[in-house]
């Protein structure tokens, strides 16, 4: 089965992974497209997400052809027998390595922003990939966790050919994998959606990650545990999970309304919404759509609907008892700015502002004279 994009496929393995019930994960993605997949698993299971970071070694002059790999602690990993079928020699092979030492190091230093590493010692390291080919460079971060203490070491990933998996499972304690298709041509071909992540979201998911293990970690109370999720009841007996967070007794409450491609997971959304909850604000991160019915593009430009969505929720949250009273507004992208400016027409003084951040407010044309 295709996978639609990497956070698709982290939450089938995140249930896959969950099923096993380790104690105290700990979820290590492979940066780069590992991370987002791992993101997706550290949520489902409440762990620390982490990044490991491996090096391939490659032939000097086939440079896509590994003939070994590096990573933290001094890891190092040679492919001997491939080493000798092409010649590379040992000052070719030093070379290739300290210019990956250099891009190692540069990369630690940017995905983590000054944070230490997560420490494994006597927990389980599950190390996350978004698919494996040779799996070379998945041994050497299972080697990498090994020496940094890890008590177990779980491999999932959602695709890779059998082989390779028979040869981690040497090196794993557990192996996780949803699809090992006999035939294997690459690891895009199983995703609708492979295109290359980008450094940048590597650090948004690692920084959205440790913002929600800071609260998971903080001691639960209404005035100090700032995330819980919710189900916010809407026409048709549909239910929409979200998550309110923020401080009790608000200065003011924002609700999200995100549009096409984006969920209450978006890294981007969480970042604003971990900003304004240290302003002393609350917020509504929750989806307007359901998943089988955001598959339906009509569904993503029918403005009615999002902005019913939007009304439900708004008045959902009036009868919490600590939002209640609290100014309210909405902060909308993409179709979910023309929802909340729908949204307001019908509420009128009960939504004190709107913001459209790349918005359409063109789709909300017919309702925009009503928006005060």
């Amino acid at each position: 089965m295709p996978f639609e994009d990497r956070r698709e496929a982290g939450r089938h393995l995140a249930a896959a992974v969950a099923a096993l019930g380790e104690d105290r994960p700990v979820v290590l993605g492979l940066p780069r497209g590992g991370v987002p997949v791992a993101y997706e698993v550290a949520r489902a299971l409440s762990a620390p997400l982490d990044v490991l970071v491996v090096r391939k070694l490659g032939c000097p002059w086939q440079p896509e052809l590994g003939v070994g790999a590096i990573g933290e602690d001094g890891v190092r990993l040679l492919n001997t027998d491939l080493i000798r079928r092409t010649q590379v020699g040992a000052h070719e092979l030093e070379a290739v390595a300290r210019r990956e030492s250099r891009e190692l190091q540069r990369r630690l230093e940017h995905y983590r922003q000054g944070r230490a590493a997560v420490e494994l010692a006597g927990r389980t390291a599950v190390v996350v990939d978004d698919g494996l080919a040779t799996g070379f460079t998945a041994r050497a971060g299972i080697e990498v966790v090994r020496r940094r203490g890890a008590r177990r070491v779980v491999l999932a990933v959602p695709v890779a050919p059998p082989d390779t998996l028979a040869e981690l499972a040497e090196v794993a304690d557990e192996v996780v994998c949803l699809e090992t298709p006999a035939w294997f041509s690459s690891i895009g071909a199983f995703y609708t959606d492979f295109s290359q992540t980008t450094d940048a979201e590597v650090t948004e998911l690692l920084a959205a990650a440790d913002g929600s293990a800071v609260a998971a970690s903080t001691t639960p109370g209404p005035a100090t545990d700032p995330r819980r999720a919710v189900q916010i009841p809407a026409a048709g007996g549909v239910t929409l999970p979200g998550e309110l967070a923020g401080p009790a007794a608000p200065l003011g409450v924002v609700v999200f309304a995100h549009g096409s491609g984006s969920s209450r997971r978006s890294p981007r959304n969480l970042a604003v919404a971990r900003t304004l909850n240290d302003a002393g604000l609350a917020t509504l991160l929750f989806d307007l759509l359901g998943d089988d019915e955001a598959t339906d593009r009509a569904n993503v430009f029918d403005i009615d609907l999002l902005a019913a969505r939007l009304v439900a929720a708004t008045r959902w949250l009036q009868h919490e008892p600590d939002m209640g009273g609290a100014p309210l507004g909405y902060f909308g992208a993409s179709t979910g700015a023309a929802a909340a400016l729908w949204a307001a027409a019908e509420l009128g003084s009960d939504v004190a502002a709107v913001v459209s951040r790349g918005g359409r407010p063109d789709l909300a044309a017919a309702r925009l004279a009503e928006v005060s």
